[in-house]
């Protein structure tokens, strides 16, 4: 499928990669709005090949249990032996796009049996300053970096990486770093970590709001099914699902086998009965906590966004991590996932 808008994300993108690296830039956003679309659409389309090196790490292929784990997943490990003969053979035809930062196995076993990350990070600095020198410009990338944030913000690994993402960008200016997450309680520890601040930006990728929406929608309809969809069609779609662009593909594509009413019906009903069935565990188990949660959504009954405040911690912890609401810590407020979702909680309410 084309890639459709996002030319305000786009250009935020470039232009800080056309920068020199100072900061970490930490993109999140709501489940399913397209962050990885988007990056890989930058990657392969928008990055000049002789300019920039992407190294594109996506944690959420990779099984991590322990720091061994995530050190290996950071390499593209090679069995070459020699480390001078392997870089003079890399630094002299240098790739656009790697999922990893080459490495000779021997040398990377070497450094796992050490007890701290000192020579595996010095080795990753050594090499993007040498790509430097070449004029080419790193990038780093890693996707679902939530995936380690069970290690605790303040554990050793989380740690050791951020000051690491520091090093390299407002220290050395060597690469820039892009980190991807959709895990907002993960971007909002993030964003209150004290060794972090004035170190990093965030940028929003959010669901298409209306207008782009239904522009998706007329994209949509003359690739999938050849044909325009009325405005009250499109209307409709937009009122159970919003901006959601998997939502709004999902109905694209149900248009074919069935009627527009039928789809967007069946949409709302599954979404309200997984959270019914949900809230019907909790109650069983903890009636208190249950009435707790009741409260907090009966906020979104006319509002589609409140204030972070209006909700207590241990409840936003719980809805957020049951994906039904979205932290955004930058504006200091909770809202749905999805439409969706809001119009599933709407529905439970009456």
């Amino acid at each position: 499928m084309k890639f459709f808008d996002r030319d305000k994300e786009i250009k935020e993108i470039l232009s800080i990669l056309e920068l020199e690296p100072n900061r970490i830039n930490f993109i999140y956003g709501p489940i399913n709005c397209g962050k990885t679309t988007l990056i890989k659409h930058i990657v392969e389309n928008e990055l000049n090949k002789d300019e920039y090196v992407v190294f594109y790490i996506n944690l959420r292929e990779h099984f991590i249990s322990r720091y061994d784990d995530f050190i290996k997943v950071l390499f593209d490990i090679k069995e070459e032996s020699k480390l001078k003969t392997f870089l003079s053979a890399f630094l002299k035809d240098i790739p656009n796009n790697l999922y990893g930062i080459p490495i000779p196995k021997n040398i990377l076993n070497e450094y796992l049996k050490g007890e701290d990350t000192k020579d595996i990070f010095a080795y990753i600095s050594n090499f993007l300053e040498e790509i430097n020198k070449k004029k080419k410009k790193p990038v780093l990338i890693i996707d679902e970096l939530q995936k380690i944030g069970d290690l605790k913000i303040n554990g050793y690994l989380i740690y050791e990486l951020f000051n690491f993402f520091v090093d390299l960008t407002k220290e050395k200016h060597l690469c820039h770093v892009l980190c991807l997450s959709s895990d907002s309680l993960f971007i909002e520890k993030i964003y209150n970590e004290a060794m972090l601040e004035g170190r990093c930006r965030y940028i929003l990728v959010d669901d298409f709001d209306k207008e782009t929406a239904l522009k998706f929608m007329d994209f949509l309809a003359e690739d999938i099914l050849g044909r325009k969809l009325s405005n009250e069609d499109k209307e409709l779609i937009y009122s159970y699902v919003g901006g959601k662009i998997v939502d709004i593909i999902l109905v694209i594509e149900e248009l074919r086998i069935k009627e527009l009413k039928t789809i967007l019906e069946e949409l709302l009903t599954e979404k309200t009965n997984k959270i019914m069935y949900l809230l019907y565990d909790i109650k069983e188990e903890d009636e208190n906590f249950y009435n707790k949660i009741m409260n907090a959504l009966k906020l979104f009954k006319n509002s589609y966004e409140v204030a972070y405040g209006q909700i207590s911690k241990r409840i936003v912890e719980f809805l957020v991590k049951k994906n039904i609401l979205f932290l955004n810590p930058q504006k200091g407020t909770l809202k749905p996932q999805s439409y969706l979702i809001w119009n599933a909680i709407k529905r439970l309410l009456k």
